[in-house]
């Protein structure tokens, strides 16, 4: 059985947790407090779901997700993580988050910050693009008119692929953006971010994205 460690538990990693465990993946749940602080949301997910440390739920990872702020990723366990797909579900919000130059000249992405910290890890950005509500609860199969896309982007192509998978399993179409470079256009303030859109329009709003 494939298990994710997933790294934060706020609304975003709650919601992945539930569509993990909804569609037969084990998870290892992990947040700054520790274990005991989460005993109420592994009691709602199931016998499919344990916490743990960051490095716990790291090291028990086939593949992990990172759901934490831009500003706390130098708190994730590098070693743990060498060699692993990493789902990075990070935006950058300046106001909330402090300006990051390296962003903001268009050095480096969001997250690319967690790739530079995890150098042995294979990032990938994806869940960036929705509320975090819908990522366990707005999933629809193939070919219903209801089903969203969602963009995803790394410089590993099997990384990719596995993601895209993944959207596909919790009920998304999948845009791949190619390297985690071009990321940028689904970042906050663009178009495609936190809309409804299907296929076709956010493969358009990608596209149309303009930068700074």
């Amino acid at each position: 059985m494939t298990t994710i460690g997933i790294i934060g538990t706020g609304h975003v990693g709650s919601n992945l947790a539930k569509a993990a465990v909804a569609h037969g993946y084990d998870v290892v749940i992990s947040n700054s407090s520790g274990p005991g602080s989460l005993s109420d949301l592994v009691s709602e997910l199931g016998t499919r779901a344990t916490a743990g440390t960051a490095e716990q739920a790291a090291a028990a990872a086939d593949f992990a997700i990172v759901a934490i702020p831009i500003t706390t990723v130098g708190q994730v366990p590098v070693e743990p993580l060498a060699g692993k797909v990493v789902i990075a579900t990070i935006n950058y919000f300046p106001k909330r988050d402090g300006h990051i130059a390296d962003i903001d000249n268009g050095t480096t992405t969001a997250p690319g910050v967690l790739q530079e910290h995890l150098p042995a890890s294979k990032v990938v950005r994806a869940f960036s693009m929705i509320d975090a509500a819908d990522m366990s609860g707005d999933g629809h199969p193939k070919g219903d008119p209801k089903r969203r896309a969602l963009a995803l982007a790394g410089d590993d192509a099997e990384a990719r692929q596995l993601v895209a998978g993944l959207y596909d399993q919790f009920g998304f179409d999948a845009v791949d953006l190619g390297p985690l470079a071009e990321s940028w256009r689904v970042d906050p303030g663009q178009r495609a971010f936190v809309t409804h859109q299907n296929l076709a329009e956010l493969r358009a709003n990608v596209a149309s994205a303009k930068r700074g």
